[in-house]
């Protein structure tokens, strides 16, 4: 029954992958979580770190079947990308020093605020540059890519949470803002995901199931049912109007609450 559930949820990460650019992070980590409950406090660490991986995958083969004009927009963009990879081996070593309730809660409540941002403050639900005066996106600071990608990775939020919203707030559409968070989401969580396979300790009462911390079991489930949807999608993209989109990304952030407040140790 696990493996079904974690390959229902696979489909539902290659979906929000392509939609909404979260590549495991908001979806796999509750249904890990749930999965993996027989460890006790260590299944959110557990939970955090096959998250990681199966965002690489995910962000990576999103990327790569993504259509060039559009990552265009990253161009010039190799500061970013390097500060977010050290931001996200930092944040994959601090995961592994800090207390599972505490990675748990700030989970939440960083996925709360997230969320309570976006409806309330100007620019996202309607962004810059459709208020009748065009105006081309601006590119992301550089400086930004540390401490979105030391959060990130700690919470294992995935860089969309971050960077879709701070894409939109640039003056790009729905569509351009979460296909760019995939990009970012693979710069920031490929270090990290090295660091949780290559140097992290299973926990005793998992020796023998896990990989470091990394649940290779759930996540070859996940990314079964993911990889698929992506290629679809993103050889057939639905058409979506860019405020629908936009709210039913809020919409998910809200689900995505709601869940890992319910299942909190």
């Amino acid at each position: 029954m696990d493996l079904l559930v974690l390959l229902g949820v696979g489909l539902l990460t290659g979906t929000t992958t392509v939609l909404f650019g979260f590549g495991g992070g908001f979806v796999t980590v509750p249904v890990v979580v749930w999965a993996d409950s027989g460890l006790g406090g260590d299944a959110t660490r557990v939970a955090v770190a096959t998250s990681v991986v199966v965002m690489v995958v995910n962000a990576g083969f999103a990327t790569a079947v993504t259509p060039r004009r559009t990552l265009a927009a990253l161009q010039g963009g190799g500061p970013l990308l390097f500060l977010l990879a050290a931001g996200g081996a930092a944040g994959a070593f601090a995961t592994r020093l800090a207390p599972p309730a505490l990675t748990h809660w700030a989970f939440v409540a960083y996925t709360a605020v997230t969320l309570t941002d976006v409806l309330l403050r100007p620019g996202f639900l309607r962004p810059r540059g459709q208020t009748g005066r065009p105006t081309p996106p601006r590119p992301l600071p550089a400086l930004v890519g540390a401490p979105v990608g030391v959060l990130a990775a700690f919470l294992s939020v995935g860089g969309s949470v971050m960077t879709v919203p701070a894409l939109r707030r640039a003056g790009h559409p729905m569509r351009v803002a979460t296909a760019l968070a995939n990009p970012l989401t693979l710069a920031l969580s490929l270090p990290a995901a090295t660091i949780h396979l290559a140097t992290a300790t299973a926990p005793a009462a998992a020796a023998g199931t896990l990989v470091g911390l990394v649940d290779l079991r759930a996540a070859t489930a996940l990314l079964a049912g993911a990889l698929p949807v992506i290629a679809l999608l993103r050889r057939h993209p639905p058409r979506i109007p860019d405020r629908v989109h936009a709210w039913a990304y809020a919409g998910l952030l809200a689900v995505v609450v709601a869940a890992m407040a319910l299942s909190g140790p």
